[in-house]
């Protein structure tokens, strides 16, 4: 709406309602153009070192430990068959298991790709990549 609400008759008077929140004094400030929501988020900034490396046979990959609430990405690139699984643990003693959407597996590659594959909750959680390779050379990458 521009400018100011008119009071036309019958009535002398509007009820308005509108969404305020403190300043740094406690006053109520109207959120407007000129005031915005203070809204952001707060995410880390530091960013784990990338999980990558080339291999032409089949390893179960070093860990990738990410930070929280950030996508993680993978990519595949070569010449290469098989199948890259994504595994998950929930620290870096734990067992390590397989992606899974209702009960069926998921994060399964065979061809290159390159696509977030997740988004961590579990501060100290682990991602490797189980690599199954049955001719090629391959490269891989997990970063955020």
């Amino acid at each position: 709406m521009e400018g100011p609400m008119k009071i036309l008759n019958p009535s002398g008077y509007i009820t308005q309602h509108g969404l305020a929140f403190a300043d740094a004094t406690g006053a109520a400030i109207p959120v407007s153009d000129d005031h915005p929501l203070p809204v952001s988020i707060s995410l880390p900034s530091a960013r784990p070192s990338p999980l990558s490396g080339t291999t032409n046979q089949s390893i179960l990959s070093s860990g990738f430990a990410p930070v929280t609430d950030r996508p993680i990405w993978l990519t595949l690139s070569g010449i290469w068959t098989g199948t890259v699984s994504v595994r998950r643990s929930s620290g870096p003693k734990a067992p390590a298991a397989p992606l899974t959407i209702g009960g069926k597996p998921w994060g399964i590659f065979d061809r290159n790709a390159m696509e977030p594959i997740g988004e961590e909750s579990i501060p100290g959680a682990v991602w490797y990549l189980d690599i199954a390779l049955a001719g090629g050379t391959l490269t891989y990458e997990v970063r955020q």
